[in-house]
This record gives structure tokens, sequence and C-alpha cells, in this order.
């Protein structure tokens, strides 16, 4: 009998996979985390900890009080602060064992570390483990790792270098505790700290002149301000910040001025090329800020025209990077198609599904080929609807609507290809509706640092579709996809794979992961039982369409968000506005404050959910 094409993705058992769990150590600690948003760091590293045998409970917090409730609630053994913008309390660092996670070298300092690595054009960066101190990131130094940048924005490097070597060093300074261990005196006269006190980095010198910055630094200012907080910028007499920066480098015009537009995103010139930002956010008179938007529609709800012609890319053209602005695009090599999606922060608007959609059938149309790679792109696959294009609507419950119908229409074309083995390659992390998405692919492969987080419900109850109610149960059960899309938890590759969720987790780095993925995809699409995949696939789908049609279930799916959307209850449109306002969401860590303390919020906590 013909090998099933899932023991050809997973050969043998293999730890890099997620095949094999970590040793748990000997004797767990109860630890707590102190976090400002539980962030794709923040996870990542729960995970990493809990699979060590670690009890970790997350406390969103914003305040010193907050923080001593917590503490106080808790009684950890040991406290981690993966993401902290607030000062931990004396009372709590003089009395609790307090590492720190700071995204820089030995004896950097300051809170605008990754933006001065970007802006200094440094070639080398670090992540140190340290101890809470009276002086802020000048405590006794537990672990570190040192990393290669990447020409890139500091949210990225953030998601990939940073995470990837603040695990490494978390895990080597619990092992030191746990070894009786002491940590090195942080010391400026060894010639192996590099770092050094650096002060916040203010718009001021964030500031462009276009009149006479040349590309390479306006890139270079964007990159350094990705996520938080963008460089402060002027268009048309009203105050944005720039978010989304690429190079351009085949038109031209008058340094400064919107040139071009493409896919919402603008083009503007500068004194010696040209570039694409994709996101803005507007600051009006007085300070106050509103959220993020692609460009085109920031600027238009604040009442400018984009005079400017649409000039779009080709999809499928073998275009270098760096030579402009591309969201979607298609590539093929040794008969596998590569489709490329790389939407900011992972958000999918109505026109976004629409266009990959179309972008789909384009490579469902190929012959040349026997598979399709869905790749996502390497920050994030997909995180579902956009939150933030909903809100910005005219009626946010209607885009709400057309947006959850546009992303089910790309669900539907990829459950129903019967003409290729299709793959969902997740480089980057992916949640909520994000999640299905990628297991409408007959098989989902992943980054092994990748985190999921497959649940709707924080988002005011927010049912959800995606086909979610047929894919997740199809390859891990009615109970175990409950316990996914009830609970606020996220999961690691290696729990993934071994309840079924992904079929295989390789590659410590982006390019160990696409390199390895490429060689399985080829391996794929040359096998001499691709006929017989084809063939199976094509019987398991028409079984399960004659027990269950898909449109009964989007049907379904579809009805329950409908009063979500609709309803009486603004839960959902609640949660929504918290959410793209900043002003946190519901987080599932209780707290149950002690009366003495007076504090306001004792049973739960609140967070920003989303990335750095």
């Amino acid at each position: 009998m013909p090998p099933n094409l899932t023991d050809v993705l997973r050969r043998s058992p293999n730890p890099l996979r997620g095949d094999v769990p970590p040793r748990p150590v000997a004797g767990g600690m109860r630890v707590l985390f102190l976090v400002t948003a539980h962030n794709s760091l923040s996870q990542r590293a729960q995970i990493a900890l809990t699979e060590l045998g670690h009890e970790v409970t997350v406390a969103v917090v914003d305040s010193g009080e907050a923080m001593e409730a917590a503490v106080a609630a808790h009684r950890p053994e040991l406290i981690v602060c993966p993401i902290l913008k607030t000062f931990i309390p004396e009372s709590i660092w003089a009395n609790h064992r307090c590492l720190i996670v700071h995204p820089g070298p030995r004896g950097d300092r300051g809170p605008s570390s990754l933006d001065w690595a970007i802006e200094d054009g440094m070639a080398e960066w670090g992540v140190t483990v340290l101890e809470a101190a009276e002086e802020a990131d000048a405590g006794d130094i537990w672990a570190t790792r040192n990393f290669r940048t990447r020409a890139v924005g500091k949210s990225s490097l953030y998601r990939h270098e940073v995470r990837r070597g603040a695990i490494e060093a978390l895990v080597e300074a619990l092992g030191k505790l746990a070894d009786g261990d002491a940590p090195e005196p942080l010391n400026y006269d060894d010639p192996t700290v590099t770092g050094r006190l650096r002060p916040l980095m203010k718009q001021d010198y964030r500031a462009i002149d276009w009149s006479t910055d040349a590309t390479s630094a306006i890139v270079r200012k964007i990159r350094a301000a990705e996520g938080h907080p963008g460089v402060l910028d002027d268009i048309g007499g009203t105050a944005f910040h720039l978010f989304g920066v690429h190079r351009e480098e085949g038109l031209r015009g008058r340094p400064g001025e919107i040139i071009a537009q493409r896919s919402d995103a603008i083009c503007r010139a500068t004194v010696d090329g040209a570039v694409w930002i994709t996101h803005l956010k507007r600051r009006d008179a007085d300070g106050q800020s509103f959220f993020k938007l692609p460009a085109t529609r920031a600027l238009a709800l604040a009442g400018h025209t984009v005079d400017a012609p649409e000039i779009p890319a080709p999809l499928h053209a073998p275009i270098p990077d760096g030579h402009t602005y591309r969201d979607i695009w298609y590539e093929e090599d040794a008969g596998v198609g590569y489709l490329h999606f790389d939407f900011y922060n992972g958000a999918m608007s109505t026109e976004h599904c629409r266009r990959l959609r179309e972008a789909y059938l384009y490579a469902r149309s190929r012959r040349e080929t026997n598979v399709i790679v869905l790749m996502g792109g390497p920050d994030f696959f997909s995180n579902g609807i956009h939150l933030n294009v909903i809100e910005a609507a005219p009626d946010p419950a209607e885009e709400s609507w057309y947006n959850l119908h546009a992303i089910d229409d790309v669900v539907r074309e990829v459950v129903e290809t019967d003409s290729h083995v299709v793959i969902a390659a997740l480089q980057g992390d992916a949640a909520a509706g994000g999640v299905p998405f990628a297991l409408a692919a007959d098989h989902v492969v992943a980054r092994e640092d990748v985190v999921l987080n497959p649940y709707y419900q924080h988002m005011g109850g927010l049912y959800g579709s995606e086909y979610w109610t047929y894919l997740l149960p199809r390859r891990v059960g009615a109970g175990m996809t409950a316990e996914l899309t009830s609970t606020f938890t996220a999961i690691g590759t290696r729990r993934a794979v071994e309840i079924g969720l992904i079929d295989s987790a390789f590659g410590e780095s982006l390019e160990s992961f696409r390199a390895q993925l490429r060689g399985l995809a080829a391996r794929l699409a040359r096998h001499p039982d691709l006929p017989h995949w084809l063939e199976s696939k094509r019987r398991d789908r028409a079984r399960d369409e004659q027990i269950k049609p898909l449109s009964t279930y989007r049907s379904e799916e579809l009805a329950r968000s409908h009063e979500c959307f609709f309803g009486a209850d603004r839960a959902y449109h609640e949660a929504r506005r918290r959410f793209v306002y900043k002003l946190g969401a519901p987080c599932a860590v209780p707290v149950v404050a002690p009366a003495a303390t007076g504090w306001d919020e004792p049973h739960e906590l609140r967070h920003a959910a989303g990335g750095h």
C-alpha cells in the first residue's frame, strides 16, 4: 500500500519537529510573569518554561500596585518579566528574585534598545536576562545571546531573533538557578560587555527631512520605529505616524510627494529614489493618536484624497527583494507553486481576502505544478479578519460581515482544491481565524518557534467562521476543539504536533525553515505516490461533503457570527474597540487581590492583545 503523505512528512521522531518533548527539570518552580502585554515573546516563554515542568502564571500589569497585588496573590518562587514597561517597585525586587528580559547585549541599557541598534546599523545585537535592581537594566547578568541582525523593521527582529535568543537565555538562567550558580555582575571594564546606557529615542531624532534625507536614511528611521511609536511626519498638513516601509527602485518624483499608490500603500519620492509606506496612524492637534490603518484609508478618513496613479505589481514576476512593495506574490520552483501573502500584523481585510482568493485561483490553475505552498509572511501566517479596518468602517457590523464572508471564500477554495497537494507553511505566528485558514490545507508545517492562538472568545464572544467547526474537529476531534476554542492559551509547535493540530515543525530560523520546506515540497511534487494522494484526497472530500456539506458548516457559523455583529449584545463591538485603541481586552489570568491591598480589580487583569 502506498505510504500516507503524513508518514512522508514525519518519517521518524525528531525533537526539532516537536515529536519528542523536552525533558522536564526536577522540581519545577512557581513562576509569575509580570508583563505589560501578554505578547508573542511572553507567550513563547510561557510555553517553553511550562514544557520544562515549571508552573507559570501570567499577570498583565500597568502599575506598581498591580504588581504588588499579583505577587501577593500568587506567592511565586521566581518572577520573570519578558516585556515590562513599568518599573518594578523595590518592595518586590528587594524581596523576590526578578529576572528581566532586555533586548540588548551585555551592558546595554535604556528603553530604545532595538531602535538604536537599527538606527546605528549594528550588524550584531543581543538579548540579555538580568536581575532586577535599583537601576534599570543594570542588575547582575544571568544569561545572554547575541545574533546577527537582518535588514528589517524592529518588530520583525523582535519576533524572530530577540524571541529565540530570549527563550534560550531564560532556559539557561533557570538552569543556573536550579544548579545554585550565581549571576555575573555588570562590569563595563570587561571587554565582552559591549553595550552602554542609551537614551529614549524621541521624535525629534527620528524626524525625516524629505528634502535632504537619502532613501537609506528614511528606511532606517521608519524601521527603527516599527511597531511603536512610528515616525511622526506631516502629510497634507495632518500629522501621521509612519509604519511599514519598503524601497522602490523604479519610481521617481519630487521629494516628499506621493507619486503612486498600490494596495492601500502610498509611494513617496525621496531625493535619490522612493519608498512605499503601508500604514499610517493619525495624530490630531491635541496629540491624541488614533489607530493604525492602511495608508490610503487613513488619509481618506483625515479628508485627504490621494491624487496619484494606482500602479499594480505583477503577481507572478521575478522581482528581486527590496526593489518594490508587494503584499501578495507567487513563484514556482521544481513543480511547486509558492503563494506569499505578507499582510501587516497578519490582519486580512475584505479587500486583502478578495485579492488573495484571486491569487490562489491563479496558483491552482497552474498545470506546471503539483504542490501549492501557502507561505503567509515571515512574521505572521494570518491573524484572521482585520479589526482595525472594521473599526474604521462607516458600519463596523456590516464590514465585519463582509470580511468574514471574504475570508470564508478563500478557505473554501483551499478546502475544495483537488488538483494539487496544498501545504500551509507557517513561517510566523497564527491566531483566531488564521489557524483554521491554515488547517484548510492538506498538511500544515511550521517553524519550530511559532505560536498559535486558535481561540476567538476573547473578542467579546465572537463565534467566528472560516469553517472552523469542520476543520478543527477533523484534525483534533471534538473534545480538543472545544478546549482550543474556549481557553485563552497559546499553543507551541511541540504541543500542536502532539495533538495533531499541525503535522510537523522544523527550522530554528526563517532561513532554515525555508530551506527545509523547499526540499520537502520538491520531494512531494515528484513523489511517485502523488496521484494516489490526490485520489485519496478527492474521496475523503466527497465523503465529508456527503456527511455534511461545507455550505451547512458555513451557514451555521455565520448565523452565530451574525448575532455577534448585529444582535443586541454589543460585547464584540466593545472588545474590538478596546483592542484597536489598545485599551486592553479581557485576559484569562485570574488574580484575587488580598483585601488589604485596596486594589480595585480583583477578578481579572486586562491586557492589550497582539505583538510588540
